[in-house]
Formats: structure tokens, C-alpha cells, sequence
């Protein structure tokens, strides 16, 4: 080829490459080093253009003409193109980037011409800012090309037989009859305007069998009320978290129409790609002996990672996870009291707290806990700290750690009746400087009661009233933001530490504090980080922008987590939450730094508007946009803050980990 030719295909690659993300991205002159050393490929219809599937490519290909196939799942290339590519397009980058041969096949699907790049001259196309927003939207776009999932992926699919459904008057002698004619074993009961009942086989055992209540009982006083009703087009995943959470052995699925079409139970969930294995949860609640429970509850990591593998997104297997550690911490309970007659499992109602109070614990997670007792149970409370003390020594067993900072009931200070938890919560309203009123604020506004009483627990209903305390509003604010997101400290350089990551402490706490804070300054009871991010999305504090990258962040950072310690399980070590960044690919650690920075903007922005207004102003600034605010101390200085121009920065994930 003549200098004159060389010259003009350089400049046709460097037009391309300047045109097309992420490589629009690059300097001119690294644009114009890649197109001197690029090369212009022709492929007919039919030719492979690259299989990532079969080797790590060693270049990385983008499509100047013609139309390219995709496939992204090695097992289907038989099938039809999962996509397809046209001008501008990259291919090859995926594996190159995690390492692996995670595909895609590239094959063109008319005459097409190809310019193929050397890694090292393209590869800083995909680490930079503009490669990070680039990588999100691909992989956002791959994701939903997967989300094409087979049979079984909706509740709809699970549904085998037409429901047994009775009435209220029906006789449980009648009922047992008709269950055991369809094979069932529930029968639905129809309560009128009131909705349905359900009767089940263990609870006839129970009942009339061994109480001894008489044959002729109407099945209305023998039914659970209400049952657990679903929509038959819920994801399955989602159902199974319902059933969990709602600790029953059935769900009752209604139709489009309203009416009852079926029902599921733990064991149809079985035959669902992204939640079969989960059986295990039914073991760990028929445990009759803490052995059988311990053995049970060594199983769960393996579970997760199955739950993982088919498909289930991150967030949704962490729910699940938090949801059997219900599981398990009822069942130890109930073991532990049944040796215990001298004392009752209905004196008390057992709070979840910290991350699995919030549905978010993952296999490194402590316990924390607390119970309520009712008032005329003072006395005796000291006797029941020991049992909990054998609760947490049986949770130990089952591979699940006990708060090192003493949060757990069988201490004093999370052991207490319903009148000194709300004189405690006052307390800390009223002065959270003094008895660490914040620590214990932010453990306690995180409360789910597990076991007793459903109802929302006593120092919650206390901090319903948080808005009216504005020192505490902007303590608990300065608190959280007081705790930076950050990939290291000048610390951790000097000692050694700067290449390693505490996922925990770094990214996920800043987000879960902030999203805390902002919940609470709306008046929101929600427990989850990212729907408490969503529900005060909108107040000036925390504008729709800030709320959608912390929503992002902290789902990436939490697959991230997951991935990171179902590994280290896997290969038989602790799980934590530290992170060697030698270690990581480079998607996976452009996926880190990139959500550091969109944490730390979110916590300056957040930090300006509470050194510019005072607690009253957080007050009504924090409620949503549209409600004029009592009071607007800074309005100006606010309205600035939050007219910033956006970076759309979307972060990447979704690949799986390369090879350690």
C-alpha cells in the first residue's frame, strides 16, 4: 500500500474512531496512534468475524460497514442472533476487558468490512469516564436481551391445578375431604368481601387431630386470615421472597380479573430456573433439633450462588438471603424456648436490625437484634437474656456472627419493655448526643419485628415523630455524612492497605447512612436503601438525579459483594468485606472507582446544603418538591446546588468477575 493509501485509511479509521463511543472518548492523538496501526478486514455473509467464546480475542474489532450478528449465551448459537450491530459498533472488548472467553460469537450477516485494533491501542478507550458510561448502557442492553427467560420465570407458570376454594361454613370434616379428592393440601377459603382464608393440611393436623377441636368446626375458625395472595404475573423471584417474608407455606394467586386461578407452594418453586434449590428454606423451618437446623443453615451460601448463577439479580438474591436468616433466628428460637418452659415466646417481639432489618444481609453479615417485651414482663427479663444468649450460641453454629458491639438481646440495653423503649427513643430525640442517642437512632429506625407482635415496634413509632426534632434531624444528617465514600485513605497508603477496598465501609455505608437520613426527613417508614432513595427522591436535599446514582451505586457495590464472598466461601475462607483491587478486572475496578465518585458528588452536594440552612430549614427542605416549606433560609444557595449540570453517568456491571 502507498503512503498516500496508508495515509487515507488512517484517516477513514480516525473519523470512525472519533465519531463512535467510547472511542469519541480518546485524545486526537491517541485516536490517530490506534487508526496508524488499525487494519481494514473484509468479511463475507456468513463469516466469523470473532468467537469470544472459544479464545480471549487479541483485538478488538469495530464495524464500518455492512451488518454484524451477535450471540451473547455460548449454549444458543443454534438459535437465531441475540442481536445485531451496525457502523460504529465494537465487538471483542467484553472478554477482553473480564479476561475470560464470556463471548459474544460475532458472525456478519452481510458483506461487511471490520476495522481490527490491537488491544493496547484501544483498551483506554474503555477505562476512561466516557468508556465507564459506555459499558453501562451496553451491558444494560445486554441484560435485556437475556431477560428473554424460559417457562417458569412467572407465578403464572407455576400454577398446576384449579383451586379448592370452600366457605367459611364449610365443615373441616368436609374440607379434608375435598383436599384429599384433588390431592391438595390447602383448601382456600372465601370470606366474602373480606377476602380469602386458607386452610392447609398441617393446620387440620394441628387443630382437630392433636387439640382435638371438633370435625364439625366451620372452616372460618380454623383458617389463617388473611392468606398471602400474589398476581400471577409476579416474577417468580419476587414471589419466593414474598413467601419468605411472610414466613407461610402457600400463596394464593389471583388472576387479571381478581379472582383465585391457583396456588403455589415452596416446592413448585422448584421447577423455576431462578429459584430452585430454595427448598432449603423448608428444612430450616421443620427443624426438630438444633443439629438439624445448624446442618440446614451451613447449606445457605451454596444456595445463593445457585440462586446467582440462574439468573436471579443481585438485590433479589440478598433479599432472599435475608428472608432464611428470618428463617433460621425463628427457628433457633423457638428450639431454645421449647427446652425452656418456664418462660414464654409470647412475653416478647424480636427486631431485626441493621442490614438484615433492612433485607440486606450478605454471608459476612452480624446479627443485630433487640426485643420488646410487654410492660408487666420487667421482672422477669434477666431470665430471659440467657435464652437469648443460647439463641446467638445456636446462630453461631449455623455459620450466622453475633454483633461484636453487643447489639443482641441478650444484652441489657436491647433487651427491654415497650415503656422504657419509648422513654429510651424520647431520650435520644430529645438529645442524641447523650448515651450514643445517634448510634443507637439509626440501629433502632431500622427495626423489623421477625417473631411476636407484626406490628411496628415501639421506638419506630417513637421516630415517626423524627421531623419534629430539628437538632436531631441535623445531627443525624451531619452523622452521615460523616462517613465519606472514598477507595482509600492517606492511612491505608502509608500502611500498606492502598490496594485493598472495604466495600462495607467505603461504598455501602455512606449510601445506606444518607438514604437512612433522607427516608426519615420525608416521614418515610420504608426499611430498604434503595426504596428509601426512591421515596424521598424529589425533596431538596436529595434531588431525582442524586436518588437514580445512589440507587445505581449501591446495586453494583452490593453484586459486587455478593460475588466477592461467594467466592472466598467457595474457597473455603471467611467472608468480608475487603477487597484486593489487584485482583479485580479492569471493568470490575472502573465499576468501584466510578461509584465512589458518584457517591462522594452526591455527599458534597448533600453536605453544601446543610452547612447553608439550619435543622428547621433540612426539615422543610426535606419534604418532596411541590410542598412550599415553612421556612427556606438559602434558597438561593439550595436552588444552585441543585442546578449543577447532570453527568448521565450510568455504572457498569452485569459482567461476571474474571479469573482471579
Amino acid at each position: 500500500m502507498s503512503t498516500e493509501a496508508a495515509d487515507r485509511v488512517a484517516t477513514e479509521i480516525a473519523e470512525l474512531l472519533a465519531s463512535y463511543q467510547p472511542f469519541d472518548s480518546m485524545s486526537p492523538a491517541d485516536i490517530a496512534a490506534a487508526a496508524a496501526v488499525g487494519e481494514i478486514l473484509e468479511f463475507a455473509p456468513g463469516e466469523v468475524i470473532v468467537d469470544a467464546f472459544a479464545a480471549v480475542p487479541s483485538d478488538i474489532f469495530v464495524v464500518a460497514s455492512g451488518q454484524v450478528n451477535l450471540w451473547y449465551d455460548a449454549e444458543r448459537v443454534a438459535e437465531g442472533p441475540a442481536d445485531r450491530y451496525r457502523r460504529g459498533a465494537a465487538l471483542g472488548f467484553t472478554a477482553v476487558l473480564a479476561e475470560e472467553p464470556v463471548g459474544p460469537r460475532a458472525v456478519a450477516d452481510t458483506a461487511t468490512t471490520v476495522v481490527r485494533l490491537p488491544v493496547d491501542v484501544a483498551i483506554g478507550a474503555f477505562t476512561s469516564r466516557g468508556g465507564a458510561r459506555f459499558l453501562s448502557e451496553h451491558i444494560t442492553r445486554v441484560r435485556g436481551l437475556k431477560a428473554a427467560q424460559p417457562i417458569y420465570t412467572l407465578v403464572a407458570d407455576l400454577v398446576q391445578q384449579e383451586p379448592l376454594v370452600v366457605g367459611e361454613a364449610t365443615p373441616v370434616t368436609e374440607v379434608a375431604r375435598r383436599m384429599t379428592e384433588r390431592a391438595l393440601p390447602y383448601a382456600a377459603v372465601h370470606a366474602g368481601d373480606r377476602g380469602f382464608g386458607l386452610v392447609t393440611d398441617e393446620a387440620l393436623r394441628r387443630r382437630v387431630l392433636a387439640e382435638g377441636l371438633s370435625r364439625q368446626t366451620p372452616a372460618g375458625e380454623v383458617m389463617a386470615f388473611p392468606a398471602a395472595t400474589v398476581p400471577r404475573i409476579m416474577p417468580t423471584g419476587d414471589a419466593l421472597i414474598e413467601m419468605l417474608d411472610r414466613d407461610v407455606e402457600f400463596l394464593l394467586v389471583k388472576g387479571d380479573d381478581g379472582r383465585l386461578v391457583g396456588a403455589v407452594g415452596e416446592r413448585d418453586f422448584m421447577l423455576a430456573p431462578t429459584t430452585a434449590g430454595v427448598s432449603i428454606n423448608e428444612q430450616i423451618r421443620q427443624s426438630h433439633t438444633v443439629a438439624d437446623l445448624i446442618r440446614h443453615a451451613r447449606r445457605v451460601p451454596a444456595m445463593l450462588g445457585d440462586l446467582l448463577a440462574r439468573g436471579l439479580a443481585a438485590d433479589r438474591v440478598i433479599t432472599v438471603n435475608s428472608a432464611i436468616v428470618d428463617s433460621i433466628i425463628r427457628r433457633a428460637i423457638t428450639l431454645v424456648f421449647a427446652e425452656r418452659d418456664d418462660l414464654s415466646v409470647e412475653a416478647f417481639t424480636w427486631l431485626s436490625l441493621g442490614s438484615n432489618g433492612r433485607r440486606e444481609a450478605v454471608i459476612s453479615s452480624d446479627v443485630d437484634a433487640a426485643v420488646t417485651f410487654a410492660d408487666e414482663y420487667e421482672d422477669e427479663i434477666p431470665s430471659y437474656r440467657e435464652a437469648f444468649a443460647a439463641v446467638g450460641e445456636v446462630l453461631t453454629e449455623c455459620g450466622i456472627s453475633i454483633d461484636a458491639n453487643r447489639a443482641f438481646p441478650s444484652h441489657k440495653g436491647f433487651s427491654r419493655t415497650h415503656s422504657q423503649w419509648r422513654a429510651a427513643a424520647q431520650g435520644w430525640l430529645a438529645n442524641p448526643q447523650a448515651n450514643q442517642g445517634t448510634i443507637m437512632a439509626c440501629l433502632m429506625v431500622d427495626a423489623r419485628p421477625i417473631f411476636g407482635d407484626p406490628s411496628l415496634p415501639e421506638p419506630a413509632r417513637v421516630f415517626s415523630d423524627f421531623n419534629s426534632h430539628p437538632a436531631t434531624v441535623e445531627l443525624l444528617l451531619i452523622d452521615s455524612l460523616s462517613r465519606r465514600a472514598r477507595l482509600m485513605s492517606v492511612r491505608d497508603r502509608i500502611t500498606g492497605r492502598g490496594e485493598t477496598f472495604d466495600i462495607k465501609a467505603r461504598g455501602l455505608l455512606p449510601i445506606v447512612n444518607v438514604a437512612r437520613w433522607a427516608a426519615l426527613s420525608v416521614g418515610s417508614a420504608e426499611l430498604h436503601t434503595t426504596n428509601r432513595l426512591r421515596v424521598a427522591a424529589g425533596s431538596k436535599v436529595l434531588s431525582d438525579r442524586s436518588a437514580r446514582r445512589l440507587v445505581e451505586a449501591f446495586d453494583e457495590l452490593q453484586l459486587l459483594r455478593l460475588e466477592h464472598q461467594l467466592r472466598q466461601t467457595e474457597e473455603g475462607r471467611t467472608p468480608d468485606d475487603l477487597i484486593d483491587l489487584d485482583e479485580l478486572t479492569p471493568i470490575e475496578r472502573s465499576v468501584i472507582e466510578q461509584t465512589v465518585r458518584e457517591i462522594a458528588t452526591v455527599q458534597r452536594h448533600m453536605g453544601r446544603v446543610a452547612h447553608m440552612v439550619s435543622g428547621q430549614a433540612l426539615v422543610d427542605q426535606g419534604k418532596p418538591a411541590g410542598k412550599p416549606p415553612v421556612t427556606s433560609p438559602a434558597p438561593a444557595a439550595v436552588a444552585a446546588a441543585d442546578k449543577k449540570p447532570e453527568k448521565k453517568v450510568r455504572l457498569p456491571g452485569g459482567l461476571r468477575p474474571g479469573k482471579r
